[in-house]
Formats: C-alpha cells, structure tokens, sequence
C-alpha cells in the first residue's frame, strides 16, 4: 500500500475559526446609528403628539362631570381657546357660536345640540336625555375637532412674509 492514491496519507480538512458576531462589521455601526435615531425620532414625536392633546384629555375628563349645558358649553369654550385666539372665540355666542364648533368637527351637530348650546346660558337644569346628547357630542367634538379652515392663518401670515 504504497501508492500515491492511498487513504492513509490523506489530512483531516481544516475548518477556519467561526467568524465573531461582535466586533461587527464598520457598516453595522452605521446601521444601528440609524435605527436608533429612527426609534429616536418616532418616540419623540409621539412625546409632542402626547403633550400637543394634554388639553383634549384634560376637556374631556372635566366633560364626565359637567352637569348643565351651560358647564359643558364652557368645557367647549376652554378647549377651543387651546387652539384658537381669544379674540376669535371670546365674542361667540348663540348661533354663531354653534355654528362655529359645527364648523371645527368632523361630524355634523344635531339640531337639538344646537338649541342647547344656542340657549344653555339662560337654562336653569336640563333633561338627563337631552343633556346626555351634549355631552355626547361634546366628547366626539373634543376627540376630533380640527381649526376651521376660515380662521386658520396661512403659514407665510405667521412668519410676517
């Protein structure tokens, strides 16, 4: 068994060492800097989504326990001044007044919702039905009221150019 061919002057294969997961590769750093700054960014503005509706969870806390017309027509006022000036929302009243939050909101107001609103100041109590409409449609108002197109200022109007 002198041959060339023979099995017993073959070697065993000799495997590499197994490449380390860490130290990674140059490219990996760069990727992890970038889904951390991604995971960064998406956590900060939910952070300010949070912060930017404080006023929505504070309106609609409050709303659970109005209990007049006149107190939630006064919740209403309140968030509505969060988003608009004072000299826009101050000065209405009534009709215009509903017309108005009718106008912010996605959802159409009820005719009842508007004469409770048009005349809540001058309502002693309400009816637990009627009230529980407002109330109602105050919290669908709080949720997903927007600033009425008319009223809204035009970017260039808030930087003067």
């Amino acid at each position: 068994m002198d041959d060339a061919t023979s099995l017993d002057r073959l070697h065993d294969i000799v495997v590499p060492p197994e490449v380390p997961w860490w130290p990674p590769a140059p490219g990996w750093y760069a990727v992890m800097i970038l889904v951390a700054a991604g995971v960064l960014a998406i956590a900060y503005r939910a952070w300010r989504h949070w912060q930017a509706n404080r006023y929505r969870r504070a309106a609609l806390q409050e709303l659970q326990s109005a209990d007049s017309a006149a107190a939630i027509s006064e919740i209403l006022r309140r968030t509505a001044l969060a988003i608009q000036p004072r000299a826009e929302i101050a000065d209405l009243v009534g009709d215009r007044w509903a017309a108005w939050l009718s106008e912010a909101a996605p959802q159409p107001m009820p005719p009842q919702v508007r004469e409770q609103l048009a005349s809540a100041i001058y309502r002693k109590s309400e009816a637990t039905d009627e009230l529980n409409s407002l109330r109602e449609y105050a919290s669908g108002w709080i949720q997903t009221h927007e600033i009425p197109a008319a009223t809204n200022p035009l970017p260039e109007d808030r930087h003067g150019c």
